[in-house]
C-alpha cells in the first residue's frame, strides 16, 4: 500500500503512556499530533483533561486506556475509569482484557468483563478498543479473544499494549482481520518504528496504529 504523510497520520494514535511523562512531555505529545493532523493522542487517564483541552481546536481525539498495562483490574473499576476518563475528554477508550481468565479458558468472564465497558462508552457515544495482548496468546487464544470482543460489542481489536515481551505482530494482525471481517477495526499497537513497518501492517489488515515514533515514521 502507498499511502501519504498526511494520508497515513490518520491511521496512527500518537502515543504517550511512558510511567515517567511529565505534563511538559504531554503538551509536546499534542503539539506533535496537532502539526502532523494525527487520529489521536493516547495517555493514561490522567493526562484525559489536559490532552482535551490542548486538542479542542483540532481534528485529533483525545483518547486513553484503561486497566492498562496488566488488565487485572476488576471490571467495576474498569468501567469507572472508562466513565471518568469520558466525563474528562476522551473520545476512545483502549481497554485490557483480563488476560489470565483468557489464559484459563474463561471466555464467559472475558466476555462480561469487556461487554461492561463498552456498554458504559457507548452509553457515551464514544469507541472501544480492546487489547488483547498477543503476546501471551497462542493463536487460539488470540482468536477467543477477538471473538469475546465482537461478542461483548467492541468497535476494534487491539494487539498489544507495548509494555509486554512483544508488540504487533504482521501474522497476529492478519489473523485478527481473518476473525473479525470488516465487522471491527484492528489496532496494531507496540514496536512500530518506521514508515515501512507502518504500511506493512495496514497492509496485514490494521486500521489503525498505536505508535510514539510518529514523528520519527511521518519525518
Amino acid at each position: 500500500m502507498t499511502l501519504t504523510n498526511s494520508e497515513l497520520a490518520k491511521y496512527l494514535d500518537h502515543t504517550n503512556l511512558k510511567p515517567d511523562a511529565t505534563r511538559e512531555s504531554i503538551i509536546e505529545t499534542c503539539e506533535e499530533a496537532v502539526k502532523y493532523n494525527t487520529a489521536s493522542v493516547c495517555v493514561n487517564s490522567h493526562w484525559i483533561p489536559l490532552v482535551a483541552e490542548k486538542l479542542q481546536n483540532s481534528d485529533v481525539n483525545p483518547i486513553t486506556v484503561v486497566g492498562f498495562p496488566l488488565g487485572e483490574t476488576n471490571t467495576e473499576t474498569k468501567v469507572f475509569e472508562a466513565q471518568t476518563s469520558i466525563d474528562d475528554g476522551a473520545e476512545e477508550v483502549d481497554m485490557v482484557i483480563n488476560i489470565g481468565e483468557l489464559l484459563d479458558g474463561n471466555t464467559k468472564f472475558v466476555t462480561e468483563d469487556i461487554k461492561a465497558v463498552a456498554d458504559a462508552v457507548h452509553e457515551k457515544g464514544k469507541l472501544l478498543k480492546v487489547i488483547l495482548e498477543t503476546s501471551y496468546l497462542n493463536n487460539d487464544q488470540i482468536v477467543a479473544g477477538c471473538k469475546a470482543s465482537e461478542e461483548a460489542g467492541s468497535d476494534y481489536v487491539k494487539t498489544s499494549t507495548g509494555f509486554s515481551s512483544a508488540g504487533a505482530k504482521l501474522e497476529d494482525v492478519k489473523l485478527m482481520r481473518e476473525t473479525v471481517g470488516d465487522r471491527l477495526g484492528v489496532k496494531a499497537s507496540g514496536g512500530i518504528h518506521s514508515k515501512e513497518e507502518a504500511l506493512a501492517m495496514i497492509d496485514a489488515g490494521a486500521s489503525r496504529l498505536g505508535v510514539s515514533a510518529t514523528v520519527k515514521i511521518l519525518s
